[in-house]
């Protein structure tokens, strides 16, 4: 076994692959950017080496500076994670002519795999079942066009060298076929540095399973059951449960062995997994090879009661798998849920920001949160904008099911957007609890998931008020010593000589001003507010602790968290996580027009076309430039009739976030 491995990666798969080397007494060399200074994975380690300047492209990409960090701490072995470098050969090349050892397949294996055309070719030949497509080398637009014609719409572009979802473009009809292929092309060359691609059948409402594979040095090959992957965004993985619900035996033995024989086809070596298509009526179709660990394989662990990274490691250093085939077991069901930070009300827009306040629901054996962040730490735009991974486990999927609702309940995150409200709202719908599953469950039950629930937000009125006074009086008590607190003119509680006691403040929730006068009734133990929404009132009291706001509203009695930060406060309760500020006063200083025209981008990014001269006209909904950040097209859109002024950026150019990109006059 090793004594010291590199780790070439960063984040929470850093972390996750040192929690188990610890554990066997091997020590770990983390590698970090400029921006990851401070990072988790860099503070576990026993070791850390800067290898650069923020962008991957000049640190964690750079095969160079990784290997001068293993000669200069003298690793043996190299564990690549995923994403980076974890499925490039010429780094697994450039391991192997160095004497270090590469945690991952052969370099053959890699490459097999690095294409899909080509690795569709082998799995023909290993009587892995595949879906209709051309996945001939090095098409033409041509090619593919034909192709798509003969296949029959709608139909699916996919880069050759892809994953993750870049690259990837569905076609509903011929006179889409060109744009969609010129944007699946720009983005694969923008990821993968390779814009070639195929053309498949798109199946109409398939599940996404894939299948976990582990192969040694000694022929032994073992399949570790399967996990379905099918509640996507952008085609990339926001849910993962295993096992796949409603698989009979029989289908899942086909499944194994059918992985197991593709893994063999390519002499496989570790951790892989072989992903397919189900379709309603049983078939599956073999759909790619991931020639790495994959970012779920915590509910594979959590089920087989494996570490799978330990197997890694035995299987790197030459030793034979752990078990065979008919030693493994499936125990109970697992789910993971991916903490992001993004807006998924406008579609799933990256966050970067500070993490102002981060409390994950607490760790037991049957709740596991795998993260690279802490509390205070920065969600940067170079990397990858996942926070954590949620994972829970129980005797059967019910269960395991209430203990994912409840652990998302439980997670508190303020600073920036995230997907937990939106994760809380697929696990608690009822197609979810009922398995019914495809890769388009996002979009067709969007209206259960994506409900803004206005009303529920409102119920959170009441208790913004409660908390906005009680900590007024607060912060009042505070700042006044005893002789000034008898005096009236100091007083926090809006009296008023011969009038009613009333606090006349407005709230913004959520992004809406309400207006929320307050009245105090009684006073000493006996004192409520009578708090007015819309035409409706209620009678609230509670006490302060801390963060922690202990309310009765009409005789509803809850206890919920409210963090401020920045004049802003987070409110965790029983509908979720809603932010609130007293209501600034309006001096007249905005007609109300200024922001209309303006186009600032969402965040840092590179433009990567524009798509308007300047002076054109443009209708309403055109498109005007598309710029990529975080590894994801956004496309600024004609908000109106206009003309185009002006362009700050070209083609290529750095674009900080915040900054205007165009000028635009509206036809108005």
């Amino acid at each position: 076994m090793f004594s010291k491995i590199l780790i070439a990666n960063r984040g929470e798969i850093a972390c996750r692959i040192i929690r188990t080397a610890r554990r066997m007494g091997i020590a770990t060399v983390a590698v970090y950017s400029e921006a990851d200074s401070s990072a988790l994975h860099v503070s576990m380690a026993d070791e850390a080496v800067f290898i650069g300047p923020s962008a991957p492209q000049q640190s964690y990409l750079r095969i160079d500076k990784v290997l001068d960090a293993c000669r200069a701490t003298g690793a043996e072995a190299i564990h690549p994670g995923y994403g980076f470098l974890s499925e490039n050969p010429e780094f697994a090349r450039a391991c192997a002519d160095e004497g270090i050892v590469f945690i991952g397949p052969p370099v053959a294996a890699i490459e097999a795999m690095g294409s899909k055309s080509a690795a569709k070719n082998i799995m023909e030949q290993a009587g892995v079942p595949l879906l209709p497509g051309y996945h001939e080398a090095a098409p033409t637009d041509e090619d593919l066009f034909r192709a798509a014609s003969e296949i029959g719409y709608p139909v699916l572009l996919k880069a050759v060298a892809g994953g993750g979802g870049k690259g990837m473009r569905r076609v509903d009809q011929p006179e889409d076929f060109n744009a969609a292929l010129d944007a699946a092309r720009r983005e694969a060359d923008s990821s993968f540095g390779d814009d070639e691609m195929l053309v498949e059948k798109y199946l109409s409402a398939p599940r996404h399973v894939e299948v976990q594979v582990f192969c040694d040095r000694q022929d032994g090959a073992v399949y570790l059951f399967e996990r379905d992957c099918s509640v996507q965004r952008r085609h990339q993985k926001v849910l993962e449960e295993a096992p796949a619900p409603g698989l009979s035996p029989e289908l899942r033995e086909s499944m194994g062995e059918a992985a197991v024989r593709a893994a063999r086809a390519i002499a496989y070596e570790g951790a892989g997994t072989v992903e397919f298509l189900l379709d309603a009526d049983g078939a599956f179709y073999f759909m790619e090879m991931n020639t790495r660990l994959q970012v779920e394989h915590p509910v594979t662990e959590m089920i087989t009661r494996q570490d799978l990274v330990a197997w890694q490691f035995s299987v790197a250093a030459g030793e034979t798998l752990p078990l065979s085939q008919r030693d493994l077991q499936i125990h109970g069901h697992a789910f993971e849920a991916r903490i992001y930070a993004e807006d998924p009300d406008h579609d799933f827009l990256p966050a970067t920001g500070k993490l102002h306040y981060l409390q994950p629901p607490a760790e037991s054996s049957h709740v596991r949160v795998d993260t690279g962040v802490l509390q205070g730490d920065e969600v940067s735009v170079y990397y990858d904008p996942m926070i954590a991974k949620l994972v829970v486990w129980d005797e059967n999927r019910e269960r395991a099911l209430s203990r994912l609702v409840r652990a998302l309940s439980e997670y508190r995150i303020s600073g920036l957007s995230t997907n937990l409200s939106f994760l809380y709202n697929i696990a608690t719908s009822r197609p979810f609890g009922q398995a019914e599953l495809s890769t388009h469950f996002i979009e067709d039950h969007c209206d259960l998931l994506f409900h803004s629930s206005e009303q529920d937000k409102v119920k959170d009125l009441p208790l913004a008020s409660l908390y906005l006074l009680l900590n007024m009086e607060r912060t009042s008590r505070c700042r006044l010593d005893r002789t000034d607190r008898e005096s009236p003119w100091n007083a926090s509680n809006a009296w008023r000589l011969n009038q009613p006691a009333i606090h006349a403040g407005s709230i913004v929730l959520n992004g809406t001003k309400y207006d929320v006068p307050v009245r105090e009734v009684g006073s000493g133990r006996q004192r409520r507010f009578l708090i007015m929404v819309g035409g409706d009132s209620v009678l609230a009291t509670g006490e302060l602790e801390g963060n922690t706001l202990y309310a009765d509203i009409d005789g509803y009695r809850q206890r919920v968290e409210v963090v401020p930060h920045d004049d802003i406060y987070t409110l965790f309760g029983q509908n979720g996580a809603v932010q609130f500020a007293l209501a600034q006063p309006d001096f007249g200083q905005d007609d109300g027009h200024a922001a209309a025209d303006v186009f600032t981008a969402p965040m840092h990014g590179v433009i990567v076309k524009l798509l308007a001269e300047v002076g054109q006209a443009v209708a309403k909904g055109e498109p005007l430039l598309i710029m990529e950040a975080m590894k994801m097209e956004h496309t600024i859109r004609a908000p109106q009739d206009g003309i185009v002024k002006a362009f700050y950026f070209q083609q290529g150019e750095q674009v900080g976030g915040g900054e205007e990109l165009l000028n635009f006059e509206s036809e108005s």
